[in-house]
């Protein structure tokens, strides 16, 4: 899929609209030089279709690019297809990965209380830029990997002080990405492994549930008795509803063939649109947790994004 760059817009303060330019230079992991958004996080970029933004023109033909805050407008692509993790070209060289969906905005701006609506909380998309080059206006954009808008998006953090120090490997974390990956056809968009300390859990944790457009956050390890098993500490005080059903059934499921099950206090619950398990920390209890919950774990995550299905049907039963 190819399309076409249309507008390219930069300022030098935050909460300001952008000025457009011509030709601009994106920094690996930095964004656009000189722009006020560019740093080290996950909204290095943002860009909007032609469309959408022609599409409030028609409201307000007195916007110009950079009225909403963004600093790219796409032309030819089906930017509402794009998911966490589509990677786009941009030029020669530049790339950029998809890194969030929309945003929350916590004051109105001047459009929202002119229209009604803004469509950078909406619309908008975020980015990192994996690769740097120099852009200008007209160029082409490549989608480069597409991974489809309708994929879960799951993290997952390892919670492990000798992982984190590099002294052992970490299996179970891969193991787990993969695991649900391959049931759901989830897409990985993070493995990330932390030391066992509360604050670090709960920050990592909150960075993807919030903001995000993350559906599944698992947690491995940390859920026993050992001192440093902190990981049900850091997580409860995030989780603004328990989902005890998905702990009893993991639970239950290691009891069969492991009494020591009873030991594990992971938890799980629901953060904003996104959920957080606690798995243990060995490779085949991780696993082992992840299946017991498998069979409804799709669509609790599809009622999360806003799915009006029942959550059962009744079974029907002809009459002779």
């Amino acid at each position: 899929m190819r399309g076409i760059l249309r507008t390219l817009c930069t300022s030098q303060e935050k909460g300001t609209p952008k000025t457009a330019a011509q030709a601009a230079e994106f920094v690996a992991d930095h964004g656009l030089r000189g722009d006020a958004h560019a740093g080290p996080w996950h909204r290095q970029v943002s860009l909007l279709d032609c469309a959408d933004f022609a599409a409030m023109q028609q409201q307000l033909p007195e916007i110009s690019p950079g009225a909403f805050g963004e600093n790219l407008t796409v032309e030819g692509l089906d930017c509402s297809s794009f998911g966490l993790g589509t990677r786009l070209r941009l030029g020669a060289r530049a790339e950029l990965r998809i890194s969030q969906l929309g945003k929350v905005c916590h004051s109105r701006c001047a459009i929202y209380h002119q229209t009604g609506d803004c469509i950078m909380p909406r619309l908008g998309l975020f980015a990192r830029v994996l690769t740097g080059g120099s852009v200008a206006i007209g160029d082409p954009v490549e989608v480069v990997e597409l991974v489809a808008r309708e994929r879960f998006q799951v993290v997952v953090l390892t919670v492990s002080d000798r992982c984190a120090a590099g002294s052992a490997e970490d299996t179970a974390g891969p193991a787990a990405a993969a695991a649900i990956e391959q049931a759901l056809g989830a897409h990985t968009y993070r493995v990330e492994v932390v030391p066992d300390e509360t604050d670090t859990i709960a920050e990592r944790l909150k960075h993807y549930c919030d903001g995000h457009s993350i559906d599944l956050v698992l947690t491995v390890g940390g859920t026993g008795f050992s001192p440093r098993d902190v990981t049900p500490e850091a997580t409860r005080p995030l989780l603004e509803r328990l989902t005890p059903g998905l702990d009893e059934a993991m639970r239950a499921a290691s009891l069969r063939s492991l009494p020591q099950a009873l030991l594990s206090r992971g938890v799980s619950g629901i953060r904003g649109s996104t959920l957080a398990v606690n798995l243990p920390g060995s490779r085949e209890a991780a696993t082992e947790n992840l299946s017991a919950i498998l069979p409804a774990l799709g669509h609790g995550l599809k009622k999360l994004r806003g799915d009006p299905t029942d959550c059962a049907t009744p079974a029907r039963h002809d009459e002779e």
